[in-house]
């Protein structure tokens, strides 16, 4: 048991690992290059000249996605001797997050049709056929931020949950209840009040991107303390 536990921490340690890479190529190397705020033009020029490019975004997004569904098992498996309840709740959480996300990921597709030669288009002129790609573009960044709603109380659930649990260090539980407000302000701001919201963005993602290559790397370099952990457990 003391090798297959600590073993499971750090197999979901190195998923972590390759969803927070994933995510910030998608975001940062990819859209953030490609995507230009406020033109559409530029945004659909870019696109058209780097496809590949803008694909292989979507295609590592998904499989960013695909390790969240072995990772969400992992954390259950870790958390349920502090309250097994609340880490199926966490868990849940988790998973709407995720089929939200990977719904989300075909406006990122949806973007590229305008900008294709196919017949159906010659009733749109150039500027508004930009223009839809630029709204699919829009429509997934907000469709990411109520992604991050559900992940927000996921972090939040979390933790607590390694807070308490006393076989992981109670610094990054903290750490990730505070990631989990964050984003939560992130997201209800981008609904409510979009102008607040560019003004604490990026700066409001950077205590989650802390807090969760904190715990990622805690994961994969040190595990957890199986006696503490066993005797939760046993409870």
């Amino acid at each position: 048991m003391n090798a297959s536990i600590n073993k499971t921490a750090r197999i979901g340690g190195f998923f972590y690992l390759i969803i927070i890479l994933t995510g910030f190529y998608g975001e940062m190397i990819v859209r953030s290059k490609l995507i230009v705020p406020a033109d559409a033009v530029a945004t659909a020029n870019n696109i058209i000249s780097s496809q590949l490019l803008w694909r292989t975004g979507i295609a590592t997004d998904l499989l960013m996605h695909i390790c969240d569904i072995p990772l969400m098992l992992i954390f259950y498996l870790l958390l349920k001797p502090v309250n097994k309840n609340l880490a199926l709740i966490a868990l849940l959480f988790n998973l709407v997050q995720t089929a939200v996300f990977v719904a989300n990921k075909l406006n990122l597709v949806t973007a590229l049709f305008p900008l294709s030669n196919a017949g159906y288009l010659k009733a749109f002129d150039a500027q508004q056929l930009y223009t839809l790609t630029y709204l699919a573009i829009k429509s997934h960044e907000y469709g990411f931020g109520v992604g991050l709603i559900f992940f927000g109380f996921t972090c939040i659930i979390m933790g607590y949950l390694i807070f308490k649990s006393g076989y992981l260090p109670g610094t990054i539980g903290v750490l990730m209840q505070i990631a989990g407000l964050c984003y939560l302000v992130n997201s209800f701001s981008l609904i409510i009040a979009p102008s607040f919201a560019d003004t604490i963005f990026p700066f409001v993602l950077i205590p989650p991107f802390i807090a969760e290559l904190s715990l990622c790397l805690w994961l994969i370099f040190k595990g957890v303390n199986v006696t503490v952990w066993e005797r939760r457990l046993s409870i």
